[in-house]
């Protein structure tokens, strides 16, 4: 077994107090002068919190989303329905990732139709984001990279094959229902 180095072994030093900023502070009793990088210091954005007794903390459920989940661009690649059911899914999601809203609570919830739900579904699942047995959701891990954003729809049959309104209305035409 390796032998610890003595300086693991000793008591972290306390830091002493900072004095004022951007001066040059005598410490220790005035023994001992320090002097300060000013310049990386006037550079950090100091941060407190705006209400300090109310400060998020994870209780009796759990909700979390990775911050590359913006930086990274997944985001900016979903749709304002898609957007909507995957922060949804998220905040009712155990911490394994699991939720069973039925799609009628979740509509219902979200503000959406079940046609907007569908889809923003099956686009969640397209781009693995969820998976779905048809009951039950799970909210996965991220991906390594972000889905690719969709291409524009250019020709009719684009349009018929991936264009949900153009579905629809296909579908209405071709049973003789109105719109």
């Amino acid at each position: 077994m390796k032998k610890q180095r003595d300086d693991f072994k000793r008591p972290l030093s306390l830091i002493p107090p900072a004095t004022a900023p951007n001066s040059h502070g005598l410490l220790n009793g005035g023994n001992q002068r320090t002097i300060r990088n000013t310049k990386a210091r006037d550079c950090r954005i100091e941060k407190k919190p705006l209400v300090p007794h109310r400060i998020r903390k994870i209780t009796g459920s759990f909700a979390f989303i990775e911050h590359r989940f913006l930086r990274q661009g997944f985001w900016s690649s979903l749709s304002h329905h898609e957007l909507l059911l995957y922060l949804f899914l998220v905040i009712v999601a155990d911490r394994n990732g699991l939720s069973y809203y039925c799609y009628d609570k979740i509509c219902s919830l979200v503000q959406i139709t079940v046609d907007e739900y569908i889809l923003a579904r099956d686009l969640l699942i397209d781009k693995d984001l969820i998976a779905f047995d048809g009951r039950l959701f799970q909210v996965l891990s991220l991906p390594q990279t972000p889905p690719s954003c969709p291409t524009a729809l250019k020709t009719a049959k684009d349009r018929q094959i991936h264009d949900p309104a153009t579905i629809h209305q296909l579908i209405t035409h071709r049973f003789g229902e109105k719109t």
